[in-house]
């Protein structure tokens, strides 16, 4: 076990302390959730039993043409790798923050370069799993189990003009606590320009606001607490429902709600 401040380490700096299992064995852990580098998450006072991945699971290897990459490994190592090597498609993790396995889960990305582009298989409790085998989508893979692994497949070629392009539309995000994006895009719309046309792009409940710069970031100004995350996200949920009918769905993880 290890004691986490969550307040400090989840990116939207909400939360208490928490006693988190710490994982470096593959086995079932369907009792935990596992909550990696903690970025797309908003943990309530009274949250589940939690677990993270191990320093076991931090690992980068190649294998003929293959990457295999540990589920516990930062972008940012990836990255690293990916440049030092001169490897293709993974440029995308420009400040992106996060682990591998909360990226493969919710097949993070942006716009149409997503993480499991180019992903081959993944390894849980059960074994490996296949790309072909995973229903995916836009932010979301249908993964049984605990991802403690994923392969891709390589090809030569790090490309530093899409770098510098992930570093430019990442660099207009807010730079206040957040969980990233609040909700998903609907189907043929963008979940900012909604928020925005019913008149929350820069509306604060307390400590917690939607962004003045993008309307889709919920923002922590300093001292934001979970009722209040929750009363603007319900707020936020409402005002679209009745103005376009659209049920906004949420990208940011509540935990223990």
């Amino acid at each position: 076990m290890k004691t986490i401040d969550f307040s400090t380490y989840s990116s939207i700096k909400i939360g208490s302390l928490i006693d988190v299992k710490i994982i470096n064995k593959i086995q079932n852990y369907s009792d935990y959730i596992i909550i990696g580098g903690a970025n797309n998450i908003l943990l309530s006072p009274n949250p589940p039993k939690l677990a993270m991945l191990g320093k076991n699971f931090d690992f980068i290897e190649k294998e003929d043409d293959y990457l295999h990459i540990g589920a516990a490994t930062p972008s940012g190592k990836i990255l690293s790798y990916a440049k030092k090597h001169n490897l293709a498609n993974f440029e995308l993790m420009q400040k992106l923050p996060g682990t591998l396995g909360g990226m493969v889960k919710m097949n993070a990305g942006l716009k149409e370069w997503e993480i499991l582009n180019h992903l081959v298989a993944v390894k849980t409790e059960n074994g490996w799993i296949k790309k072909e085998d995973i229903e995916y989508g836009y932010r979301f893979a249908n993964i049984k189990g605990t991802i403690f692994e994923a392969k891709f497949k390589t090809s030569r070629g790090f490309d530093f003009k899409l770098l510098e392009m992930f570093k430019k539309l990442r660099d207009n995000q807010p730079n206040f606590p957040s969980a990233g994006s609040c909700f998903k895009n609907p189907e043929k719309n963008y979940a900012g320009k909604l928020l925005d046309e019913v008149g929350l792009k820069g509306f604060k409940i307390g400590s917690m606001a939607f962004s003045d710069s993008h309307a889709n970031f919920l923002i922590n100004l300093g001292n934001g607490t979970f009722d209040e995350a929750i009363t603007i996200i319900g707020e936020a949920k409402k005002r679209v429902f009745e103005k376009f009918n659209i049920m906004l769905e949420l990208e940011i993880k509540i935990l223990g709600h």
